[in-house]
């Protein structure tokens, strides 16, 4: 199949939004299904894991390919549940396009916020698609109505082309909208200059000419597309996969002229060991050919799977603009580049900030539950799991609770393994207080010889870490010398002095040195770390601590209540909106306050009330009221101990320089 002929769309929606039911009646409206599953009955074909269908949610990605009219469509069905956005993260970069799909009760839920965020900052070609007009509260136009008011749509105009008569009752009746009809005609009308001197003279445009005009609007998020329906009964189901069809943005729009592919999401199978998910951007790859991934020796391909749900079937071949599914290559990781650096982008749409201690049930079973969750984590790094040598212990990150909940169940379904979790703690992070200078100087005892000096700078909150390699000439630091630096900079990042990653800052290598005979390869490897916490210690860090932004819904005679559980959080809260009976307030909360809040709200409400949470970033905490990690591992700053383990005299497996 050409490129042109291939859409790579994602479905994208707040958890019970009816996401996998509409999966399943598209696969089921094209012929991939002979029967549509059911969430209810547990036989989807896109929830196939066992803790899905026992659920009634999705906690993995699943992709499926099927044809509608000439046109390939490879459609991935992402999670709903904001504890598993780490895989939606992943997904969004490779997409040509989404379907956004919100319930028509609900309407813009917390997690939709955040999925529209990530579309509108990588510039993804979106259709919205309104489900569950059959319900009773259903109100499709007034959604249509509070979308931008809520979430904000400048430079672009939404633009419904369905109706709904009697929503919310049996009898309701969605009638389509001409795609092309007045409506459409005056939208296309602030965005396209021939197609505004048409509208104004009043006169008539060819089909044609507003087919591509409304194409490429919708290709540049200048329209998003609206249209609503009921999937259970799939209605509404065959305007949307032609919309998808006729005006998403096809595969072609991002290709490249040489070789190159993004892996998207690792799965391990009993049999073929570590399988790569990847989407082609230029290129083709065929069974046996061999890969550098550039991590040692290159590795051959043994098969190229695409994938429906679970089942999956043999392709043998795999080409520009398509998505397929490499097997034998054992050392890619999730989000490597293959080949040339391919178009995808990315957005943080996950923040792990809580940490579990996990315990097997017996000593015996200690190591292979350490293997597992190193597994689990190789399909999902933001689970980051570490093994704490010295205490004997396995800690993970998580976004909550619910992600427990489907380790565990994991753990024991694929290698019946029983583990118990500790209670989540925080993740703080540390800054630079200001700007200063860390150097070390490693000349003794011979041989060796790694002299550098780096500038700390702090930067604004959320800018992350900026590495500058300097100006240093390869007669003074050969220029090897310097990338082992960087490369050692980005590894020792993990602990600052108060025992947490320490971020927001730059670095600038301002003076590096070596001796052509007594330097050793790898003495950059052990003086980098020297010079990091030197110039971090010197300078001191900040601690931050981070924040969720909520949204709380209850009944108006508990507004001072509210309120008052807000400000003993330590949290910050805008102006309540109240409604008849009712109010709603959003505020932003600690984590280390508020982790229990939604049970103690549900309590005060009788079940009653509603909380809605995103992350909102990092702030600065005291540090009286935040806390300090321990050191885990040799500290660079123990001079002595620190050589001793760097020069191999002494070991400890969770503290790497390299």
């Amino acid at each position: 199949m050409t490129p042109d002929k291939i859409r790579n769309i994602g479905i994208l929606a707040h958890v019970d939004a009816g996401k996998t039911t509409l999966s399943e009646q598209i696969l089921y409206l094209s012929g991939a299904l002979r029967k549509a599953g059911s969430v209810d009955d547990g036989d989807t074909h896109t929830d196939f894991l066992p803790i899905e269908r026992e659920r009634g949610i999705s906690v993995r990605s699943a992709q499926t390919t099927f044809f509608w009219k000439d046109t390939q469509i490879n459609l991935i069905d992402t999670p709903g549940h904001i504890d598993f956005a780490g895989e939606v993260e992943r997904i969004l970069g490779v997409l040509d396009g989404a379907v956004l799909l919100l319930s028509a009760v609900e309407g813009v839920q917390s997690y939709t916020e955040s999925l529209w965020r990530a579309l509108v900052k990588l510039k993804i070609p979106t259709v919205i698609f309104i489900n569950k007009v059959d319900r009773a509260g259903s109100r499709f136009y007034e959604i249509c109505e509070e979308f931008p008011k809520i979430l904000g749509c400048e430079g672009c105009s939404l633009l419904p082309l369905t109706d709904v008569t009697n929503e919310g009752l049996g009898d309701f009746e969605i009638k389509g909208i001409d795609m092309l009809g007045e409506k459409t005609f005056e939208t296309l009308a602030d965005y396209d200059d021939t197609v505004a001197q048409a509208f104004l003279m009043e006169e008539t445009l060819d089909r044609g000419l507003l087919l591509s005009s409304l194409q490429k609007a919708v290709e540049n998020r200048n329209i998003i597309p609206i249209f609503c329906g009921c999937a259970q009964k799939n209605i509404g189901v065959e305007a949307l996969l032609d919309a998808v069809v006729t005006l998403l943005p096809s595969a072609d729009k991002r290709l490249l002229p040489e070789l190159g592919a993004t892996v998207f999401k690792i799965e391990h199978d009993k049999t073929m060991g570590k399988i790569a998910h990847v989407r082609m951007y230029g290129g083709e790859f065929s069974a046996r050919d061999t890969v550098d991934v550039g991590r040692g020796n290159p590795e051959k391909i043994t098969q190229i799977r695409k994938f429906n749900g679970q089942k999956y079937f043999d392709v043998g071949k795999v080409s520009a603009g398509d998505i397929a599914a490499l097997c034998g290559l054992s050392s890619l990781r999730v989000m490597d580049v293959i080949g040339e650096s391919s178009l995808s982008n990315s957005y943080r749409l996950a923040n792990p900030f809580l940490s579990v201690k996990v315990a097997p049930k017996t000593e015996a079973e200690l190591m292979p539950l350490l293997t597992a969750l190193k597994e689990l984590s190789d399909e999902d790094p933001l689970l980051d799991c570490k093994w704490e040598k010295s205490e004997r212990e396995i800690v993970i990150s998580i976004t909550g609770h619910m992600q427990m909940e489907i380790i565990a169940s994991l753990l024991m379904s694929r290698y019946g393994l029983s583990a118990s979790f500790s209670e989540p703690s925080v993740i703080y992070k540390e800054t630079p207080k200001g700007s200063g200078i860390g150097h070390a100087h490693y000349t003794m005892p011979k041989p060796c010889w790694a002299i550098l000096k780096l500038k700390f700078e702090r930067l604004p909150i959320g800018s992350g870490v900026v590495y500058d390699p300097g100006k240093v000439p390869n007669n003074t630091c050969f220029y090897k010398y310097q990338e082992h630096i960087k490369r050692s900079f980005f590894a020792n990042l993990a602990q600052g002095p108060l025992g947490w990653e320490v971020t927001d800052f730059k670095a600038t290598l301002e003076y590096a040195e070596h001796h052509t005979i007594h330097t050793h390869p790898l003495d950059f490897f052990v003086a980098t770390p020297m010079a990091i916490m030197n110039g971090l210690t010197a300078i001191g860090t900040a601690l931050l601590e981070p924040f969720i932004r909520v949204r709380i819904s209850a009944g108006a005679d508990l507004l001072g209540k509210v309120i008052g559980d807000i400000t003993s959080m330590r949290g910050e809260f805008d102006t309540p909106v109240i409604n008849g009976d009712s109010f709603t307030i959003e505020a932003s909360l600690p984590v280390a306050t508020s982790l229990d809040y939604p049970v103690r709200l549900a309590t005060l409400t009788h079940g009653k009330g509603l909380f809605f949470s995103s992350f909102d970033g990092y702030r600065e905490c005291p540090l009286e009221l935040g806390k300090t990690a321990e050191r885990r591992g040799p500290n660079p700053l123990d001079r002595a101990k620190w050589i001793l383990y760097a020069r191999g005299a002494m070991t400890d497996e969770n503290y790497a320089i390299m």
